[in-house]
């Protein structure tokens, strides 16, 4: 029997918060942000988390696998791609299909040559107060990436970017609750929603309610839960 996408989220919630208690730095946190969305975005084979550096050269930081930091590594050599641009320009990135009329061309050559991968996704977030970053997703199916996808993908980015700043702060999983329950990440998670679908900012907080039924609780609710959750184990041990 398959898992229920509330147990999912769950159970990828919880692995984060699991780190953050450990009080994990960075690397800890990006291999966990990227091992979730793996586990939990529809359709994504491979994950990796990229910063930009001043020569404008990619570093990748919690590759799932090799072909997510080879990707990543021809997005720098480049200078294109979903990564790149999410980052530059502040915006979310998508290529169902990188086979028909790419986005970026140059990439797709070389990704259709090198890799399996034949979808991508970019969403910017931020790691601590000051440096950009952008979560990467890859997709081995041809039009894989499907709207439920870069919904989920867009509220692990904002998670991501709430468990970044603990990390940078050294504070525990509690900050991953404040942080998913405050109105400032909901609206990040809607602002990246905007950008997915291309619609209102009416319009993107229904969507989160859907998917917030879908699931059959509340995104505040979940974090919360999650983390008290995680308080009771680790207590117990």
């Amino acid at each position: 029997m398959s898992q229920s996408p509330l147990a999912a989220v769950t159970e990828a919630l919880s692995a984060l918060a699991e780190v953050l208690y450990s009080r994990g730095e960075y690397d800890d946190v990006y291999a966990a942000v990227c091992r979730i969305a793996v586990d939990v975005v529809p359709g994504c084979d491979h994950a990796c988390l990229s910063t930009l550096q001043g020569g404008g050269e990619l570093t990748s930081h919690g590759a799932t696998d090799a072909v997510a930091s080879h990707v990543d590594r021809l997005e720098s050599e480049l200078r294109e791609g979903p990564c790149y641009d999410a980052m530059t320009e502040e915006s979310f990135q998508m290529d169902r299909d990188i086979r028909t009329d790419p986005s970026w061309p140059a990439l797709a050559e070389r990704v259709l040559k090198e890799t399996p991968v034949r979808g991508m996704i970019g969403y910017r977030v931020n790691v601590g107060a000051r440096k950009a970053g952008a979560l990467n997703l890859f997709s081995d199916t041809p039009g894989g990436f499907d709207a439920e996808a870069a919904d989920m993908g867009a509220i692990i980015a904002a998670f991501a970017s709430t468990a970044l700043g603990a990390a940078a702060q050294h504070e525990r999983a509690e900050t991953l609750a404040r942080g998913l329950q405050s109105n400032r990440e909901i609206g990040k998670a809607m602002g990246m929603l905007m950008s997915t679908r291309g619609i209102s900012e009416e319009e993107a907080f229904d969507t989160l309610s859907r998917m917030s039924q879908h699931l059959n609780i509340k995104l505040a609710q979940l974090a919360r839960q999650v983390v008290d959750e995680q308080m009771g184990t680790t207590a117990s041990t």
